[in-house]
């Protein structure tokens, strides 16, 4: 067995919710709220419409329940269908960098946890378990700098989080993860050029063979005894952080970043400018927008002609100019400016054409510690406008309020619940270490 496989193994079976500081509870509440809150309000979307139709042909009374229905059914098909949803509308959270989003994996072990009638303090355990190993592989593996997914973090994640639940023992537990890590290995084609609905499914779908490597090890099968330093490195190379976990006594949870708009996290900044430079300044009287960056930001969503021109929902929350072009038109950020019929808006369209998105090598000093961005507006005459900022809100360094991530929360969730039901939904959260049943959790969304 090789180490890193070990060290994963045995912390996943140490890791106890009594070791866990009273912040890191607090915070992942606030993780299931705001992925709970996305996932109601991508209910009628047609990517969680399919994943919902999927699961529901397999009926499965002991099983896990698919948000927004009575419907139970396997734990990894719930999984699947409740992470699909809940990622599509792109608010979830995010390691940026190509870190990818760890909260892809929180309904998928919500389902074990339901499926195996977990008291809630290991689902909880679990979760935060979950966001230190994802954080770890990305660190250790940066996947896509191989032209690769972020995604084998989410299945070798979800598998230790479904581990945990299910209280596999530590020879178990390594073979989950083997079994997570050795198949699930994506393309990174998944998030550049025309994007479509995978886009937002491939980290579901990865967290749902997560959970499935764990159903398997806890039945006996067996995985590769060296996924990581054999096997994975043949492709990436070594472990750029051969040591797990990586700050032992501190956890990565609060090192995962919020959104506070629904786009692309590294949109977040030249959104908030946007919406801080609009007043100054007539839309007529723009000749140019300049956007200044650093570089994975310019390559992830400020290039590529798709960016300029797109058309589809998936596409233009990664267009940092379609962003930038809608939110100035509106004068603020709705998720109406992802309606199909702006994707061909005349004035939109001609907005973009003003806008330049260039990389900063200042700013790429700055980055990753630092997500900086500055906007300058030119206007017809010569006049300048410029703003700058170093983090958008919801960055582990300027976080989002429990106010703010309420407010989301009601923004979101209320689109199809009323306010009594919201209400019941965070007052089953912020209790949910005090006892009772997942079960009744997923009913407080049951909207069919």
């Amino acid at each position: 067995m090789d180490s890193i496989t070990r060290s994963i193994a045995e912390y996943a079976v140490r890791l106890d919710y009594a070791a866990l500081p009273a912040d890191v509870v607090h915070d992942c509440k606030r993780r299931i709220v705001d992925t709970m809150g996305c996932a109601i309000a991508a209910y009628d979307t047609e990517p969680a419409r399919i994943a919902r139709a999927v699961a529901t042909r397999a009926p499965f009374p002991n099983g896990a329940t698919v948000v927004g229905t009575a419907f139970k059914t396997l734990p990894d098909l719930a999984g699947f269908a409740n992470s699909v949803a809940s990622r599509y509308l792109e608010g979830n959270d995010t390691y940026p960098g190509g870190g990818g989003h760890p909260n892809d994996c929180l309904l998928p072990i919500l389902a074990v946890a339901e499926a195996e009638n977990a008291d809630p303090r290991t689902a909880i355990a679990a979760l935060v378990l979950s966001y230190e190993v994802h954080r770890y592989l990305f660190l250790a593996y940066p996947m896509r700098k191989h032209a690769l997914d972020y995604v084998l973090y989410n299945a070798v994640s979800a598998a230790a989080g479904a581990a945990k639940i299910m209280g596999l023992a530590f020879e178990q537990t390594a073979n989950a993860l083997s079994l997570a890590a050795v198949p699930n290995l994506g393309l990174d084609i998944s998030r550049r050029g025309h994007l479509t609905m995978w886009k937002g499914c491939a980290a579901a779908n990865a967290a749902r063979n997560g959970v499935f490597a764990a159903i398997m090890a806890a039945e006996g099968m067996e995985g590769p005894p060296e996924p990581f330093e054999d096997g994975l490195a043949a492709v990436t190379g070594p472990a750029l952080k051969p040591s797990f976990p990586l700050e032992p006594g501190r956890f990565s949870m609060l090192k995962a970043d919020y959104k506070y708009f629904l786009s692309e996290f590294h949109a977040q900044g030249p959104a908030f400018l946007a919406l801080e430079l609009r007043p100054q300044f007539a839309l007529d009287d723009v000749e140019k927008i300049a956007i200044d960056t650093y570089h994975f930001a310019w390559f992830e969503i400020g290039s590529g002609a798709e960016k300029w021109a797109p058309t589809t929902r998936e596409t233009a929350d990664h267009s940092m100019p379609y962003v930038v072009a809608a939110v100035l038109i509106d004068g603020a950020y709705t998720d109406a400016i992802f309606e199909p019929a702006r994707f061909t808006d005349a004035r939109t369209l001609d907005l973009m054409k003003k806008i330049v998105v260039t990389e900063d090598d200042g700013f790429n000093k700055r980055y990753p510690a630092s997500l900086p961005c500055r906007m300058t507006v030119t206007l017809k005459g010569g006049k300048r406008i410029a703003a700058e900022l170093a983090n958008p809100i919801g960055h582990h360094d300027r976080p989002m309020t429990d106010e703010q991530l309420t407010q989301k929360f009601r923004g979101l969730a209320g689109r199809k619940l009323s306010e009594e039901r919201l209400q019941a939904v965070l007052d089953r959260v912020w209790r949910l270490d005090g006892g009772g049943s997942l079960a009744s959790l997923f009913e407080s969304v049951r909207m069919t």
